[in-house]
């Protein structure tokens, strides 16, 4: 699996990936109805922000992150990111090689830790993979997240020093 800086031409291959993800509802906090634009400008547009992908060998898209500073000015060393996998792609590691892939290099860009704003709760998944990469659950905010099947739930604050 190579993982390398995402190009504007990536985008037809990261599109359906984002969609499938941001329709579900169960795991961000956008608008399941949000249109591509939107999704791209998200995704691919935030300040100081580099997006990744990881290709597999067949030159598909398979997953992706994007890392940038949580907040700007006074808050900028602290890092956050998200990320996304195919759904064909589940289950072989994708996510925790991505995950370490953006721990690295937002230690090689200077962050001096990461957080993650809203871990939904009910993703058990990933709530794992974050603990076992060195990740703090340092709050739940109660009933933060409308899940589209569990309803109210919470949101998970997440933290690690790099």
């Amino acid at each position: 699996m190579d993982i390398r800086v995402a190009t504007p031409g990536d985008w037809t291959g990261l599109w359906p990936i984002i969609e499938e993800v941001v329709r579900a509802g169960q795991t961000y906090c956008w608008p399941v109805d949000a249109t591509e634009e939107e999704c791209r400008t998200w995704w691919m547009g935030k300040p100081g922000g580099t997006v990744y992908v990881a290709v597999d060998p067949d030159g598909g898209i398979a997953g992706t992150a994007e890392l940038h500073p949580n907040l700007p000015a006074a808050g900028s060393h602290i890092a956050n990111a998200g990320f996304m996998v195919a759904s064909h792609a589940s289950g072989r590691g994708l996510g925790r090689t991505l995950g370490r892939h953006v721990i690295e290099e937002a230690a090689a860009q200077g962050f001096t830790a990461m957080q993650f704003n809203a871990v939904v709760a009910t993703n058990a998944h990933a709530i794992r993979l974050w603990q076992s990469l060195g990740f703090s659950i340092l709050a739940t905010i109660p009933g933060a997240f409308n899940h589209p099947d569990r309803g109210m739930v919470g949101l998970n604050l997440m933290y690690r020093s790099l």
